[in-house]
């Protein structure tokens, strides 16, 4: 009997601790059950996908062709069922990171993830991103052909989280322990409301603020120049504009006005290289006759992957290309009639203003009265703890981000309202909408005026040879220096004074060097008569530029090579320069090896290259032994930036002796060539250690890491990936970072297109589909891209065959 009691005991405490969350353990009995546990979620390599399933809410009958990689390829009569079964198969692949990026977007995350994540919550609330998925789900609504898309695309997700068990869920809400929510247009908003951030989220007014304090006004804008010495702009330079229709008229006190108080709040930043590159090359300079168009956005790269592809057809409409799971339609692709491509435009749309509060945050001056700030109450839960309750006081500008609630580290710091174009109502999934349908130059034109925010370069090609590229998007009417530094909130006259007219943002067709391209440059010279400023890259668009102007017969393999492309013209910029200052005879013998290294090095970041890794080290050590006395190493604590990569070079190749070069903190005076001395010295110490290691070539110094989204599952990562590339490099891939996607079209009388993205269609990490193209996209290669044709159903490529039809 006594035993029997014990091992009922027993039974009962296992039962008791195996079906209960410990902290951030999941109950370990139903994640371990053969039956419905973390088993289930493995996909054998054999599975028949052929299937048929009734579905609620579903109009008409969808077929879905998986091909030989899953890429859907969805055929219907009716484009209100087409997007429902995109948002059934987005969930059925991608649910887990469809709730998780708009979770995270919308401050939600510590309601999983417990009170680690409370901070970075408060920062997604103070910035708006609640308030602005919210709007822009309200202007989704209101089109008529946006209502049906994200409408039927929320009914296809929804009817796929109804129908899950637990045995179903994907792996990771079994790890988490818990549950999907049901989908809403809000969240689609909120989906399209982050890549807004990812794309426009960096400012630097906090910085600059404390930099134009400190340094004098010729340094600052040496440090942070608006635009660089050797412009390669994305319009080429000497394409006449029209004169402005307006222009920004700066306050007759700005100048004394416009610096603000030293700031002590540190942001968090997206990466500074989001961005891309993309071109367009006419029929005259292929071999083929027919216009190629190229992209490959230069983003974080995870798994489950950003991207989806599919292919959407319908009577009005055959459109493929990469999708974002969480949205209807395709986002960058190519239909029947032409094909489009997006790089980040970089210019800053985001300025904060200091706001003069009373009794507490009700009510701040403007215009010489108080006004009665509008208070929204946001409830962020958090995972086994009482909620927080946090409030955010909304001005004319915007939400106030930083105030004496929130990093509020240093005694007297402003209260900052943030005025960030990507908080106003607009609808940029009506441009992709039209762009899906879109048959013309016309049509291309019609879709981008809708467009205003993140700032993006729309590159166009058609099947009638036209080939174009517009800087778009809606940008602020500033006057010179407006919004670069913190500005007074209570006086109306530091406002936006309009935006410039959308016929006049940049942009040109069919030029007569036969290509259009941008890579995140500057996009235009200093003719351009209204006012902008960003955050530019330069190197990147001068290469592509270069090889596009010097080929001809232009082939699809060309094309190819060119996105892979690995010479680092920043190096090429730089090297003569640092072996001017570092005379080969004052070199020890043990640093004479590297140095030969270096000076052999044929100015590529190949995966096998020992000479971009010593270059990385010398110049990221000469950044720092110039800079950081003067901007990191504070003892005020104030927070700076340092100045661009590019900025910093050339103003040493215009003036080798600037002062800045000389370490204040050190009794001498330190010359150029001291500092590059002292670094080599540095570079051949850590280079012996890598050596030692075999760590000194590029592909494994640097390398790259393909994390899982939730950065704790290294197991459902690709770590240490052998790659080439970086920063100011066509190939663009960094340590996390680069080309999320490729994709090379050519618009002939029968449209041939490439893509490869670095994952798989699938999101369940036991999938074959989870990660099958990452060891190809290491490698440059790339895969035909199926459009099937409804009328050819025994294509040899179409692997299973899924039909979709309405519940009875």
């Amino acid at each position: 009997m006594m035993k029997f009691a014990i091992s009922a005991f027993i039974t009962l405490a296992l039962i008791f601790v195996l079906n209960r969350q410990w902290g951030s353990i999941p109950p370990l009995g139903k994640f371990l059950s053969p039956q419905e546990g973390f088993w289930e979620n493995a996909d054998p390599i054999g599975r028949d996908f052929n299937e048929t399933l009734s579905l609620p809410g579903l109009k008409g009958r969808v077929e879905v062709w998986l091909d030989d990689r899953m890429v859907p390829h969805i055929f219907g009569e009716k484009e209100a069922d087409v997007y429902y079964a995109q948002g059934y198969l987005h969930a059925r692949d991608r649910l887990w990171q469809m709730e998780l990026q708009v979770l995270a977007s919308l401050g939600r995350l510590s309601g999983i993830l417990g009170p680690k994540l409370l901070e970075y919550d408060r920062r997604q609330r103070r910035m708006g991103m609640g308030y602005a998925a919210e709007i822009a789900a309200a202007e989704m609504e209101k089109d008529s052909a946006t209502k049906i898309a994200v409408e039927a695309y929320t009914a296809g997700v929804n009817a796929y989280i109804s129908s899950l068990s637990y045995r179903e869920l994907p792996v990771e809400y079994k790890l988490m322990g818990y549950r999907p929510e049901a989908w809403s247009v809000v969240k689609c908003g909120a989906l399209l409301k982050y890549m807004s951030y990812d794309l426009t989220g960096r400012a630097d007014d906090l910085e600059y603020t404390n930099a134009r304090r400190i340094f004098s006004g010729a340094d600052f804008n040496n440090m942070y120049p608006d635009r660089n010495d050797s412009l390669d702009p994305v319009i080429p330079r000497g394409t006449p504009f029209d004169k402005p229709l307006h222009n920004a008229v700066p306050p007759a006190d700005s100048a004394l006005r416009q610096l603000g108080t030293a700031l002590h709040f540190r942001e968090d930043k997206p990466d500074p290289d989001n961005g891309s590159n993309n071109w367009a090359v006419s029929g005259s300079k292929t071999r083929s006759g027919a216009p190629i168009l190229c992209n490959d956005p230069h983003l974080g790269l995870s798994l489950p992957s950003l991207w989806y592809e599919v292919q959407l057809h319908t009577p009005q409409m055959n459109v493929y290309g990469v999708s974002l799971p969480g949205a209807p339609g395709v986002i960058i692709g190519f239909n029947d009639h032409i094909a489009w491509g997006v790089t980040n435009g970089s210019e800053d749309v985001k300025d904060y203003y200091a706001v003069q509060f009373r009794n507490g945050r009700s009510q701040y001056l403007f215009n010489g009265e108080y006004r009665n700030a509008k208070l929204r109450i946001e409830e962020i839960e958090i995972h086994g703890q009482q909620p927080f309750y946090d409030t955010v006081a909304y001005t004319v500008w915007g939400p106030v981000m930083y105030d004496n609630t929130f990093h509020d580290d240093v005694p007297g710091q402003p209260f900052l309202a943030l005025r960030w174009k990507a908080l106003d109502p607009s609808n940029e999934l009506l441009t992709f909408n039209k762009l899906n349908h879109a048959r013309s130059y016309e049509d291309y034109l019609d879709a981008l005026r809708h467009f205003e925010c993140p700032a993006q370069n729309f590159v166009f090609a058609s099947k009638t040879g036209d080939i174009a590229l517009w800087h778009n998007g809606k940008f602020p009417l500033r006057w010179k220096d407006q919004g670069k530094w913190i500005m007074p909130g209570s006086d109306s006259t530091f406002a936006w004074q309009g935006y410039i007219p959308w016929q006049d943002n940049p942009h040109t067709r069919n030029p007569e060097r036969g290509f259009v391209s941008s890579a995140n440059q500057q996009p235009t010279d200093s003719t351009y008569p209204y006012y902008y400023f960003g955050y530019y890259d330069l190197y990147r668009g001068k290469r592509i530029n270069e090889q596009l102007a010097a080929m001809d017969q232009v082939t699809v393999q060309d094309m190819k090579q060119l996105q892979n492309d690995n010479a680092n013209l920043f190096a090429r910029a730089a090297m003569p320069l640092l072996s001017a200052h570092l005379p080969a005879q004052s070199l020890t013998p043990a640093q004479q090896p590297y140095w030969q290294l270096l000076q052999q090095w044929d100015l590529a970041n190949n995966p096998d290259s020992k000479g971009a890794t010593l270059f990385f080290l010398l110049w990221e050590g000469l950044k720092h032994r110039i800079w950081d006395d003067e901007l990191m190493d504070r003892k005020d604590s104030l927070i700076m930036v340092y100045p661009p990569d590019n900025a910093s070079l050339l103003w040493l190749l215009r003036d080798s002796a600037m002062h800045f070069v000389d370490d204040m903190h050190t009794p001498q005076k330190e010359s150029l060539s001291d500092l590059v001395s002292q670094t080599f010295a540095q570079v051949t110490d850590s280079a012996q250690q890598l050596d030692r290691q075999r760590r000194l070539e590029w592909g494994r110094f640097r390398g790259t890491d393909i994390r899982h989204l939730s950065r704790g599952l290294p197991a459902f990562s690709h770590m240490h990936l052998y790659t080439g590339g970086g920063t100011h490099i066509v190939n663009a891939t960094k340590a996390t970072h680069g080309p999320s996607w490729r994709m090379v079209v050519q618009l002939g009388a029968t449209t041939e297109a490439y893509g490869i993205y670095p994952g798989g269609q699938s999101g369940n990490p036991g999938s074959p589909w989870y990660d099958n193209s990452v060891a190809d996209w290491v490698q440059g290669n790339y895969y035909l891209l199926h459009v099937f044709n409804p009328q050819q159903p025994d294509d040899a490529s179409i692997k299973f065959r899924m039909v979709l039809q309405p519940e009875e």
